[in-house]
């Protein structure tokens, strides 16, 4: 898989399935600069607010935008309002039809609605699946576990997940 230069893996990061099972996923780890503008009232809980060329973004925004940049096209799952996203503000936006119907697939079969990784991404035939975690301060959740271990189940090559560890510059 080639990835933007900013997310080019690094490193990799065991994920210990519930059949025991080991899967080895791609792990960045960027290096942000902190948005130092204006203060913003709604960051979602508290998410660190990053700066993107003069511009604020929240992390899965930032990641988003490296593979725009780099000729994916693709959302942020935004759990946290319901909807997919490829702009902070706004009602968000609808996935193409076979988009959707992977993600449905994938929740179906993890028998669950929760646990989608943070930026969902394709281009052409492959799709990608990155989740934004903050070193020192954020650590993967057992749904996310177990959308992997259901998205394998689905036929998602495990080389289409990238774990982005970010910190601040």
């Amino acid at each position: 898989m080639q990835y933007p230069s900013i997310l080019k893996p690094t490193s990799i990061e065991p994920f210990v399935l519930s059949t025991g099972k080991t899967i080895h996923v791609s792990k960045t780890s960027p290096k942000f600069q902190r948005w130092s503008g204006e203060k913003f009232q709604n960051t979602y809980g508290g998410k660190a607010v990053i700066n993107i060329a003069g511009e604020p973004f929240f992390a899965e925004l930032a990641i988003l935008r490296a593979f725009q940049n780099d000729g994916w096209t693709g959302v942020w799952v935004d759990t946290y309002s319901n909807r997919f996203r490829t702009i902070w503000q706004g009602s968000g936006v609808d996935l193409p039809d076979e988009k959707r119907l992977l993600i449905d697939k994938i929740k179906l079969a993890g028998n669950s609605k929760s646990g989608c990784w943070d930026v969902f991404c394709w281009r052409e035939d492959l799709v990608v699946f990155a989740e934004a975690k903050r070193l020192l301060n954020d650590q993967i959740r057992t749904t996310q576990i177990n959308w992997l271990e259901a998205a394998l189940e689905c036929g998602v090559d495990a080389g289409s997940f990238l774990l982005v560890e970010w910190s601040f510059a």
